[in-house]
């Protein structure tokens, strides 16, 4: 039998700003969209160093140029992927959430 994962939405693709982050809630889970372009990611948003949030206040990132730093102690991550580029991450990458984008809609994908 054929397993197809479900989906649910999260926002749209315009409520991400460009070459920024969108914090939002999807359940019990605290989740950070960053953009670029037409591509999106998303994340839980934990840094893997401390698990801390990643925001310096509730839903502002620290973001420029593709790279997310998180507020608590200066780790770097690749907006779009999630690798760690530096810092006290120690080579641990943000645990990342299936998504797709149809129509200008973001959605989420469950198993």
């Amino acid at each position: 039998m054929l397993h197809l994962p479900h989906e649910r939405r999260l926002c749209r693709l315009d409520d991400v700003p460009d070459g920024g982050a969108l914090a939002l809630a999807d359940g019990a889970d605290d989740l950070l969209l960053t953009r670029c372009g037409d591509a999106v990611s998303a994340f839980h948003n934990v840094c893997p160093h401390a698990g801390q949030r990643l925001d310096w206040a509730p839903g502002k990132f620290l973001i420029r140029d593709g790279v997310l730093v998180c507020a608590a102690h200066g780790a770097s991550f690749a907006a779009l992927s999630g690798a760690c580029l530096g810092g006290p991450c120690r080579g641990d990458g943000l645990r990342t959430v299936a998504l797709r984008v149809i129509a200008g809609e973001v959605l989420r994908l469950f198993e």
